[in-house]
């Protein structure tokens, strides 16, 4: 079903200009008649009123039709959609996406860490009704977005990560267990965590198995994504002449994290270039639907224009009496 509302609704208050200019036209029509002193007024007793007489009448009531219009276009009528209940996807993601050096490693296009937040970026705008948080992690941990539906926010904070804002390193087990707080006291029936991670876990103070076995207590699903091509890459280097870039060996711990997706019931995806990472969070959209029941967003649309052509048509079948029918008339 379908209701009209107005957008700029408090417009509809100048429609009580109506009946002032309804007044102020009685009260003139009757102040606009001359009076003459006869001996008798039978002369005129025959006399009626014409056709003429009465459509100048009408004319001034067209042109107050025409003010009703416009005034009603202005407020901008609109057909709205009652809300409706819907069954639809979502679940409450946390992203925890590794920001460390190695990250700039050129083997993904730009870099490996740009590669990912493009991808992360489409991943979460495909899924409009889940709640997604966002943490980061090199040496240290620290959430850049709690769970949101506002995905431009979440967006434009994802953006914004870079390497080199936290302390240098790979804590695999702080990471997870960074986006598990963010999680754990979530009332949704999927809870899901993508970790995404390039190296070998070196800092920390939290193993990341013991992460892994606390996600399992909650309920927490682990995907976790390796990324980085096989065998070597070039991963930059700080030296005396400025940043450049070596050849390295990839080294990626992945029977670590395949370890942490088992134990908690998620997948371990590699990925090795960017065609690989977008499949691999393609598989990850795939893998996680839960059917819940949202409020589907009330959809509007302008119905402005038979008003405005009502008005059109009025006031040029009014101009047309007044100056070409009635031009001698006042």
């Amino acid at each position: 079903m379908r209701n009209i509302v107005f957008e700029n609704g408090w417009f509809l208050w100048f429609l009580l200009v109506i009946p002032l200019l309804l007044a102020y036209y009685i009260y003139r029509q009757n102040k606009s008649h001359a009076s003459l002193k006869l001996s008798t007024a039978g002369f005129f007793a025959e006399s009626r009123n014409t056709f003429r007489h009465w459509l100048r009448h009408i004319l001034f009531a067209m042109r107050l039709a025409v003010i009703a219009l416009v005034i009603i276009v202005i407020a901008r009528p609109q057909n709205v959609d009652k809300w409706q209940s819907s069954t639809t996807e979502g679940i409450d993601i946390v992203l925890a996406l590794d920001v460390s050096g190695s990250m700039l490693a050129r083997d993904f296009s730009p870099d490996r860490l740009e590669a990912s937040k493009n991808v992360a970026t489409e991943f979460i705008s495909g899924r409009p009704y889940d709640r997604i948080g966002l943490t980061v992690f090199s040496g240290e941990s620290f959430t850049q977005c709690p769970l949101t539906t506002d995905h431009a926010v979440l967006i434009n904070l994802l953006r914004e990560i870079k390497s080199g804002m936290i302390e240098d390193g790979t804590a695999i087990g702080v990471g997870l267990a960074t986006a598990i707080n963010r999680i754990k006291d979530s009332d949704a029936i999927s809870k899901v965590i993508i970790l995404l991670t390039d190296g070998v876990n070196n800092m920390g103070s939290i193993d990341p198995m013991t992460a892994a076995e606390i996600a399992h207590t909650f309920g927490i699903r682990v995907y976790t994504i390796g990324v980085g091509s096989r065998g070597y890459a070039d991963y930059p280097v700080q030296t005396p002449f400025g940043m450049r870039y070596q050849k390295m060996q990839v080294e990626i711990d992945e029977e670590l994290l395949k370890e942490i997706a088992e134990l908690t019931g998620g997948r371990y995806f590699r990925a090795v270039d960017n065609t690989s990472l977008q499949q691999v969070y393609s598989e990850i959209d795939k893998l996680e639907k839960s059917k819940i029941e949202t409020r589907e967003h009330s959809r509007r649309e302008e119905v402005f224009m038979p008003w405005a052509l009502a008005a059109a048509i009025i006031l040029t079948l009014e101009l047309l009496f007044r100056y070409l029918f009635l031009k001698n008339m006042s």
